[in-house]
């Protein structure tokens, strides 16, 4: 769990210096510097969790692709849980934004993707020759 948090914790940083660079500082509009921070995001974390917490001696493009996807899950995720505190629930502060999109969506997001890290991208063969996942991967 500490190898998928660490990659995590990079890919976050990752993300926040692109998003600054290209967005805030630079030329590029808000929803196309988060698309190219969001997309560098996933490779630092898919290098990460594939290099260190998994220890795979080469990357796929097969494994990439189907991590970028669990990522993309993960953010409809904590869209999701915006939008429906924002617009369902008429929640609309800056807190209660900042608690369901940051804290509740994070929480539930991180969640799908450590499973779907373990479970669909990151698997190990069994001798029986189908795919099983250990615990610390």
């Amino acid at each position: 769990m500490l190898g998928f948090a660490l990659s995590g914790a990079a890919a976050y940083a990752t993300d926040l210096v692109v998003f600054v660079f290209l967005g805030l500082l630079g030329p590029l509009g808000p929803v196309a510097a988060k698309s190219l921070s969001f997309l560098a995001a996933c490779t630092v974390a898919y290098l990460g969790n594939a290099l260190g917490t998994y220890r795979r001696r080469a990357v796929t493009a097969r494994e990439y692709a189907v991590f970028f996807g669990v990522n993309l899950a993960g953010a409809a995720v904590q869209l999701l849980c915006l939008a429906v505190s924002h617009y369902g629930l008429g929640l609309t502060s800056a807190r209660a934004d900042t608690v369901s999109g940051l804290g509740i969506g994070m929480a539930l997001a991180t969640c799908l993707r450590f499973w779907g890290t373990r479970t669909l991208v990151f698997r190990v063969p069994s001798t029986e020759g189908e795919a099983r996942t250990t615990w610390t991967g």
